[in-house]
């Protein structure tokens, strides 16, 4: 699934799914199948003798299937719906706890723990009383069926009664019926206990069933492209439009066209809100514009496989990945089958081993989930060291070095050039002395490219770039600011 999916759903919720959801099917399945056999063979063979038994009392018997059967199926869909609500509850109070927990150090710094207890409380208490409904159904649906059946027993048994009684039939005979009769009712009460199990089962089977039904609205073609081995780099937007499928009111890119030449530089910059950083996602196709076309080597991304364009592209992003394992992993995420120099020559151009080489077991050091165990400069340069890892013609920094001190910039800076050279790069940048050597800049407000040209030019020319460089450099120098 696109990243868009995953914007109008929690991961925990997902989770929850995946997990809960899947775990309540097996238990169900699993305890209720053989169950469910056993009852059916003795509702059949109980059926058949009672055939044997006595034709009439049994015809008499199944007149009251009908009455059995009504309040099985329509307790059983109100027992289905409330497990279903249930399940959502549930992932909902999942989804609450694993973003509380994601952000344990925020909720704690700002003394929320209260609130955040009252929500998911609130959440789960929310799930127990649609639980308790389910519950309450099910009792219901069971004590109505087994009244019935028993009641037609108890009828029968009185028709039989007489029917001894005017010699129709021997009381043997009937007491015989009667304990197949109790066989069948007892299996039959069983299996009105299994259907609302399996009512149960239903309704987390919908969830998942929604979950693998969801249509993803970034596909790959059906007959795809098949790019050059020998990939340039070439990207080109050819008059893009883009809104958010969240925000459909707010248009984030407008009629925007560009080209980045094979081994080009071209710094984005502007205002936050500009739509910088959705350039980037435009690029990885995490969304497809609404209007317009984004070009690989002269080739629209929509013909190709999304595999295929972002294998030869490297990515930092703006908020730096970090897995739940060891430093050499995370680096190495960037080409699974790099060798150990490998990851150790990326590190060095990242100016990453100063740290890792000072952490308890270096390359081999657990970060903790989200990277928890660094800092923030600390994970960007892993990310950075990831992508240099990567090695692909087509580099795309999302504010790479926001997160890093000047002096440990100014090392980055310098592996960033290198790494930039000879392939085509794009530099999405807020602080503006990571762009001066670009061979080009495109500056981005309210959605369109308002000037481009180097920073020279630029600063020349006055405008948007011009005001935004005078807030950084004083004549003409970098001021520099440890982040």
């Amino acid at each position: 699934m696109s990243p868009s999916f995953f914007d109008n759903i929690l991961t925990g919720e997902v989770l929850s799914r995946i997990t809960t959801d899947t775990t309540l099917i097996l238990s169900v399945l699993g305890s209720s199948i053989s169950i469910a056999l056993r009852n059916l063979l003795i509702f059949i063979g109980g059926l058949a003798l009672m055939f044997l038994t006595s034709v009439k009392l049994t015809g008499l018997v199944l007149l009251i299937v009908p009455a059995v059967v009504i309040p099985i199926l329509t307790l059983g869909r109100r027992v289905r719906r409330f497990s279903k609500l249930n399940q959502d509850w549930i992932a909902a109070s999942s989804g609450t706890a694993s973003e509380s927990l994601g952000a344990v150090q925020t909720v704690q710094a700002f003394t929320h723990e209260a609130q955040t207890q009252a929500d998911f409380a609130d959440v789960t208490e929310k799930s127990y009383l649609v639980a308790i409904q389910r519950v309450n159904t099910r009792a219901l649906m069971t004590m109505i069926v087994i009244f019935l059946v028993f009641s037609g027993v108890v009828g029968v048994l009185w028709i039989g009664a007489r029917d001894v009684r005017s010699d129709l039939i021997s009381p043997g005979t009937l007491i015989q019926f009667l304990i197949y009769a109790i066989m069948v009712a007892g299996s039959v009460a069983a299996l009105s206990e299994i259907w609302s199990e399996l009512q149960r089962a239903a309704g987390a089977t919908e969830r998942l069933v929604d979950l693998l039904s969801s249509q993803d609205h970034v596909l790959d073609p059906v007959s795809p492209t098949v790019l050059p081995a020998n990939t340039k780099g070439q990207l080109s937007f050819q008059n893009v439009s883009f809104h958010y499928p969240m925000r459909p009111e707010t248009q984030i890119l407008k009629h925007i066209s560009f080209e980045v030449e094979p081994g080009e530089t071209v710094a984005l910059v502007g205002p936050s809100g500009a739509g910088k950083s959705t350039i980037i996602q435009l690029l990885l196709r995490f969304f497809d514009p609404q209007n317009g076309a984004i070009l690989f080597d002269g080739i629209n991304l929509n013909e190709l496989t999304r595999s295929a364009f972002r294998k030869r592209m490297a990515v930092v992003p703006q908020d730096p990945v970090i897995f739940a394992s060891s430093v050499r992993d995370n680096i190495r995420f960037g080409r699974l089958d790099a060798t150990d120099e490998e990851v150790l020559k990326a590190a060095q151009a990242a100016a990453a081993t100063e740290f890792i080489n000072e952490l308890p077991q270096g390359f081999d050091t657990y970060v903790g989930e989200r990277g928890v165990l660094l800092s923030g400069g600390q994970k960007q340069r892993i990310a950075i060291a990831r992508a240099i890892l990567r090695d692909a013609p087509v580099l795309l920094l999302d504010e790479a070095t926001s997160a890093l001190d000047a002096e440990s910039e100014r090392a980055v800076q310098l592996a960033v050039d290198e790494l930039a050279r000879d392939r085509t790069t794009l530099i999405v940048a807020h602080r503006l002395a990571t762009v001066k050597k670009a061979d080009r800049i495109l500056v981005l407000d309210q959605g369109g490219v308002v000037a481009t040209g180097t920073h020279d030019d630029l600063v020349g020319q006055g405008g948007l770039y011009a005001r935004l460089a005078k807030l950084q450099f004083t004549d003409g120098e970098v001021i520099e600011t440890a982040v």
